[in-house]
């Protein structure tokens, strides 16, 4: 799969150390302009849907099984590789000192109507959703919450990033990309 990009959290100066691999799989759901996210209340910030992959879980059907529990999404098809999104984070469990999250990610379509979620207690917690909303609206409320907010969470950075992206490599219709972004 290509690199997207790799990022260091800044708090990080030697990739030395106890590094911790985790693997993500996040799915890009497209509607026309509009995309599936997940609003956290916590974070204040729009994600797109997926999560770590378990041990010996194949990255696709990580994917699959994130996107069922996160969004309650149905007949999950037609997925094809976008992107990797690698980062480097500085880790809170004392056996390891940094984390290397690597988040595969992969376009697919969906069934219209979203069945029940299986949010984990923590992501009830943070008031997390599976929401459709207009992607430009999403970039810019991220970017509001990331200039503005104390609340922003790690992942901000990497999901308004992936966010501008797939504007410009999967809506090309949009001549104007900046004029709705700015």
């Amino acid at each position: 799969m290509r690199l997207l990009r790799s990022t260091v959290h800044p708090d990080i100066d030697t990739l030395e150390g106890r590094i911790f691999h985790r693997r993500a799989a996040r799915g890009i759901i497209l509607d026309g302009e509009n995309i599936l996210m997940l609003y956290t209340a916590r974070y204040h910030d729009y994600t797109l849907p997926g999560g770590g992959v378990d041990a010996g879980e194949d990255i696709v059907q990580g994917l699959i099984r994130e996107l069922a529990e996160e969004t309650g999404a149905r007949n999950i098809r037609d997925l094809r590789e976008f992107g990797l999104y690698e980062e480097f984070r500085p880790w809170y469990k004392p056996e390891h000192d940094i984390v290397h999250m690597a988040s595969y990610c992969y376009v697919c379509t969906i069934d219209t109507e979203l069945g029940e979620t299986q949010l984990e207690d923590y992501e009830i917690n943070n008031g997390m959703k599976p929401v459709w909303i207009n992607i430009f609206d999403a970039i810019r409320h991220n970017e509001e919450t990331m200039a503005n907010s104390e609340k922003k969470g790690m992942s901000i950075e990497r999901e308004t990033f992936l966010l501008k992206r797939i504007v410009e490599e999967l809506l090309p219709a949009q001549h104007s990309v900046q004029q709705k972004i700015a």
